[in-house]
């Protein structure tokens, strides 16, 4: 670890009053740092994505903060607290407790929504429970906030457990054509065969006519053989049949027989078969609310719980507004048939009101609380983090906030200047780690770490007021803060065929035509919320996958992907012809556990294993390539699982990971470390960055043309045994774009990439962008949704949506080149893609 000291004529120095002074950082690959932060400051963490910054800001002075805050708990509490690490710091003073906001990775499930989120719903519940009216026919006493809540055994619909999605046959589903009899197969979803012919055998034992249609038969008849949970059983004298001797036949209503199917039978077939006759919607006993009876029939401003969280923030908001406005109130009771004007209420609505103002002056008023959080963009969920925060009224803390500005468009990104201001004119530091050039220079003060990323990084360039950042030529950072960058404008290519959906129907867009052109570079573009993941990442992704791979692509992860959404419904598609493949490269982690990294991801590991087995000492040995996986017993360290590492539990303290006692974090056993190549042990390589691998492994084509890849698309600061776990959702997505990079150019394949600029510096950005132009030149098309100008501007073609989120958007505004988009009076995206343009040569 170098030991050089930040370079003192580019750091600013003061008295240490009103100063977060660091001494000695050496997190990650921070080189020995000394800097001071003005506290009661907005100030910009900039430089290149691995640079370092993230290891100073969060690694370091919230690692620390924390730290304190967990030695000041007793010592038994701390052991019910999730702790973090202990920075690696010599010294830091001045440091005042501190909140981080930072980047989640991994989907929520269908059951969190935007008032589980911002926790409004522990609110709403709460005014019900002790503010709501009351049916006349109630029992005395109110019931419990939990009664009010689909999570939880006490309010969750027994129906759907809470879903408000039920999974059920109906009789449409289960007779598809009621104008044939019994005999003739009304009931499509009972068995064929001689189980089918058993079971009409039975009803005709039963007395039942199988010759007359369907449709003629009582409703009462009906709903017995398609619903009915018993199951009589009755003598059959078989006529003409295998069975020769009478047998006791056993009845099974249509419903009956499709659950015990999906649930019991071994047959995928079977299962298959009777899936087919399953329908899913609103549940019939809630509604759709999830609740139960009782909790639905309490109301407030005359609506229950449900209506309430299924209107818009903004709508919400004025139906509280006239209990939260009132000037006198009376004392809540429990005996009362309702408390809409009692002091509970007033300040639980007060609350209420105050909460939700901030989300509708983010732009946020068109949500629901009842919105679940698997369809928000990531520019909402990140501005719903942000509320959050803004109302907790806390007071000389310091805020760490990881890129705000993140999958916002630059209209979103404006309100989000003002929450920042917000913060600190409340009385608190803002610390945020940014890319956007536009938060930076709103900032007071620039801390600007680099000058490179990985072992190229580690040094603080310059701490001080944004303007003298001019100064520092080794800044990555400079050119694009003071617009000194300037990028060539790009050859545009003109496309010759298109891709042409009609009649898109997915969450806010509704009987939507769009024309995707083919060949070419297409940004999808427009506010937050405006439907362009939906148009990009589902609808495209699911039905041209379907058509071109066989099968959509895989899902997001989520805990829980039961939700109301019927799916993509698109009327007609053409040029579906001009492809053959879809391959969608999303942020989703490249593996759930530290054993997943970089160089099993890529493939490049086999040849790394291959070329150690090739050696004189292992083939003396008689070692193959499975000796040197980490993965499995032979080769790798017993001691740690090949892990290189084991968790370290300290009572009182927090818990910890340290290398593993026997193989001191190399992976592997004695053994198999003793075989090397060019002096260096298999486990030397997986810690090796990808820069320092790309030059070691030249002559070994396999890894290589991976390591090529991967230096291509700005990741050469990260180590090829780095864990999957420690990756940013930026790197997951570069790691998965240099895969496909690596891969032998086959042409007519349409990648789909949502927000890939997420997490870059601008710098990185343009590495991003050659790669992109790469795959288009080599017969590809890509399609990406982006809120950079930068990217917006270089693009072939521009979809532009809008005019605002949620029910608001979901309507193309303009498409046509970037000049062309620039130029549109309707587009909010214009006036900003503009600007970008100038910048282009």
């Amino acid at each position: 670890m170098s030991t050089a000291k930040t370079s003192p004529k580019n750091v600013r120095t003061s008295s240490t009053a009103g100063m977060v002074r660091v001494r000695g950082a050496q997190e990650n690959n921070l080189r020995n740092v000394d800097v001071d932060i003005p506290r009661d400051a907005i100030v910009a963490f900039t430089g290149v994505s691995g640079s370092g910054k993230s290891s100073l800001a969060f690694g370091t002075i919230y690692a620390e903060a924390q730290k304190r805050y967990f030695e000041s708990v007793a010592p038994y509490a701390r052991r019910l607290l999730s702790q973090g690490h202990t920075p690696k710091v010599e010294e830091i003073t001045g440091l005042p407790p501190a909140v981080a906001l930072q980047q989640r990775r991994g989907a929520p499930s269908s059951r969190s929504t935007v008032g589980t989120l911002t926790t409004l719903s522990n609110s709403m519940r709460m005014l019900f429970s002790r503010g709501g009216t009351y049916p006349a026919n109630a029992e005395p006493g109110s019931l419990d906030s939990d009664a009010f809540s689909p999570n939880t055994a006490a309010g969750a619909c027994r129906e759907c457990s809470g879903l408000g999605i039920a999974h059920t046959v109906t009789e449409d589903s289960l007779v598809p054509d009621p104008s044939l009899t019994i005999r003739e197969g009304a009931i499509a979803a009972w068995p064929g065969a001689w189980q089918g012919k058993n079971l009409r055998d039975i009803l005709i034992q039963l007395g039942y006519d199988v010759d007359v249609p369907w449709q003629k038969m009582s409703k009462k008849d009906r709903d017995w053989i398609l619903f009915t949970e018993e199951q009589p059983v009755v003598m059959i004298t078989p006529q003409r049949d295998r069975v020769a001797k009478p047998y006791k036949g056993r009845f099974w209503s249509a419903k009956s027989y499709v659950m015990h199917t999906l649930a019991d039978s071994g047959s995928a077939q079977m299962r298959e078969r009777v899936l087919a006759y399953m329908v899913s919607g609103p549940c019939p006993v809630c509604g759709g609310a999830g609740l139960r009876p009782e909790a639905l029939a309490v109301t407030f401003a005359g609506r229950n719980i449900a209506e309430l969280n299924g209107a818009t923030l903004a709508e919400l908001a004025e139906i509280i507004r006239p209990t939260a406005e009132l000037k006198s109130a009376g004392t809540a009771s429990r005996a009362a048939a309702s408390n809409e004007d009692t002091e509970v209420a007033v300040t639980i609505t007060r609350d209420l009101l105050g909460r939700l103002e901030v989300l509708i002056g983010l732009g946020l008023g068109y949500l629901s609380l009842s919105r679940a959080t698997p369809t928000l963009s990531p520019g909402e969920m990140q501005r719903l983090r942000i509320a959050t925060q803004l109302r907790s009224g806390l007071f000389g803390v310091i805020y760490v906030l990881d890129e705000p500005s993140a999958g916002l468009h630059p209209a979103d990104a404006e309100p989000l200047l003002t929450v920042l201001q917000e913060l600190k004119d409340a009385g608190n530091s803002v610390f945020v780690v940014e890319h956007n050039m536009d938060v930076v220079r709103s900032a007071e003060w620039i801390v600007d770490v680099g000058p490179q990323a990985g072992d190229g990084g580690g040094t603080v360039l310059y701490s001080g007021p944004v303007d003298g950042l001019a100064e520092v030529e080794e800044s990555a950072t400079r050119p694009f803060l003071f617009g000194e960058a300037q990028t060539a404008p790009p050859a545009r290519r003109t496309p010759d065929e298109w891709l042409t959906l009609k009649g898109i129907t997915r969450h806010n867009l509704h009987g939507l035509d769009a024309d995707i052109p083919l060949g070419v570079l297409t940004a999808v573009t427009g506010v937050s919320g405006s439907g362009k993941s939906t148009l990009v990442s589902q609808v495209l992704a699911e039905t041209v996958g379907r058509q071109v791979n066989g099968a959509a692509p895989e899902a997001d992860d989520t805990e829980d992907t039961e939700d109301d959404d019927p799916g993509v419904q698109v009327r007609s598609i053409a040029g579906l012809e001009h492809l053959d493949r879809l391959v969608r490269v999303d942020q989703r982690p490249i593996g759930r556990t530290p054993r997943s990294n970089l160089a099993t991801y890529t493939g490049l590991f086999d040849a790394v294993r291959k070329l150690y087995a090739s050696t004189d000492e292992a083939r003396s040995r008689g070692y193959t390539a499975g000796r040197f996986s980490f993965n499995v017993a032979g080769g790798r360290c017993e001691t740690c699982q090949g892990e290189g590492f084991l968790a370290v539990e300290l009572l009182f303290l927090p818990g910890t990971y340290g290398p593993c006692p026997v193989c001191h974090g190399a992976r592997y056993n004695k053994e198999t470390l003793e075989v090397t190549y060019r002096g260096m042990s298999i486990a030397d390589v997986l810690d090796m960055r990808v820069e320092s691998a790309a030059e070691f492994l030249s002559d070994v084509p396999a890894a290589s043309r991976s390591l090529q890849t991967l230096l291509d698309v700005g990741l050469g600061y990260l180590r090829l045994g780095q864990p999957a776990t420690e990756l940013s959702g930026g790197e997951a997505q570069r790691i998965k774009l240099a895969t496909e990079l690596q891969r032998a150019r086959r042409g007519h394949t349409l990648y789909l990439l949502d927000e890939p600029t997420t997490g870059l510096h601008p710098q990185d950005v343009q590495l991003l962008l050659r790669q992109l132009n790469r795959l288009v030149d080599a017969g590809n098309t890509v399609v990406v949704v982006e809120h950079s100008m930068n990217v917006v501007a270089s693009a072939d073609w521009v979809i532009d949506m809008g005019p605002s989120g949620g029910e608001e958007g979901g309507r193309i505004m303009c498409a046509g080149t970037a000049a062309d988009v620039a130029a549109c009076e309707a587009s909010r995206t214009a006036p900003y893609l503009a600007a970008a343009l100038q910048t282009l040569g």
